[in-house]
C-alpha cells in the first residue's frame, strides 16, 4: 500500500516515514500543503496522513479541496491543537480520523490500520484464487489451511497483484505502488520479489499462480490460469 505524509515538522515526518516503510508501506512525503495537494491529486494513494497547520495551504483546505473534487482517499488528520471544535471541523471537511499531537507511533500505526480496514471492508475484499487466499485486512496469506509467512514487502507486492487479479500488472506499476515515487534503485528488484513469492506461495504446493507476460508484466490468477 502507498501512503502520503503531508507534515511540516521534518523530523516527525521522517520518523513516521521510516516506521511505516518498515511495516511494508510505500511512503511519499512532503512538508508543504500545496505540494501535498498536488501529489494527492496526481498520484494514487491508499491513505493520506495530513497535518492541520501547513505552509502554503492548511490541512483543512487540502482535505476539503480533495473531497470537493471527488477524491475519496482516506485521510488521517494530525494537529497540535486539542479541542472538540478542531476535531469536528477536521471531520466535517472529510477527514476519516483525527489524531492530536503529541502521539505515540504505536497509536498512529493502529489508527492507520483501522482506517485502512474500514476502507478495505468497502472496497478491498479478501481475494480468493483457487486455494490461495490474500487478506488485506489482516495482511495474511493462505494456501488452503496453510498460512504462508511473508515479509511486509512480499505481502505488499502480492497484495497489489491480488487487487488486480487476472490482469497484467507492469513492473513500473508495482514499483510505483509498493515502493514510492522517489525510488531510484534497480527496477529488477521486482523480479526478485516475484521469484520469492513463487517459491513461497506456488512451488511448495505445486501451483503456478503468478505468470510472466513477456514485455508486459505479471498476472496473478488461480494456478496460472
Amino acid at each position: 500500500m502507498r501512503l502520503l505524509i503531508v507534515e511540516d515538522e521534518k523530523r516527525l515526518a521522517a520518523a513516521l516515514a521510516k516506521g511505516l516503510a518498515a511495516e511494508g508501506f510505500a511512503v511519499d512525503m512532503t512538508h508543504d500543503g500545496l505540494e501535498g495537494l498536488h501529489l494527492a491529486t496526481t498520484q494514487d494513494y491508499d491513505l493520506i496522513i495530513l497535518d492541520l497547520m501547513l505552509p502554503g495551504v492548511s490541512g483543512y483546505r487540502v482535505c476539503s479541496r480533495l473531497r470537493a473534487a471527488g477524491n475519496t482517499t482516506p485521510i488521517l488528520m494530525l494537529t497540535a491543537k486539542d479541542g472538540e471544535l478542531d476535531e469536528a471541523e477536521g471531520l466535517d471537511t472529510g477527514a476519516d480520523d483525527y489524531l492530536t499531537k503529541p502521539f505515540s507511533y504505536v497509536v498512529l500505526l493502529a489508527r492507520v490500520r483501522a482506517v485502512l480496514r474500514r476502507r478495505n471492508r468497502d472496497g478491498c475484499p479478501v481475494v480468493k484464487l483457487g486455494d490461495l487466499t490474500v487478506d488485506p485486512h489482516t495482511r495474511r496469506c493462505f494456501r488452503g489451511e496453510d498460512e504462508v509467512a511473508l515479509t511486509a514487502k512480499e505481502f505488499a507486492v502480492l497484495e497489489h497483484l491480488a487487487a488486480h487479479a487476472g490482469q497484467v500488472v507492469s513492473k513500473s506499476e508495482i514499483i510505483e505502488h509498493v515502493w514510492d515515487f522517489a525510488f531510484d534503485g534497480d527496477p529488477n528488484i521486482v523480479e526478485v520479489y516475484i521469484s520469492t513469492l513463487r517459491r513461497k506461495i506456488d512451488a511448495p504446493f505445486g501451483r503456478r499462480s503468478i505468470s510472466t507476460v513477456r514485455g508486459a508484466g505479471y498476472r496473478l490468477a488461480a494456478d496460472g490460469g
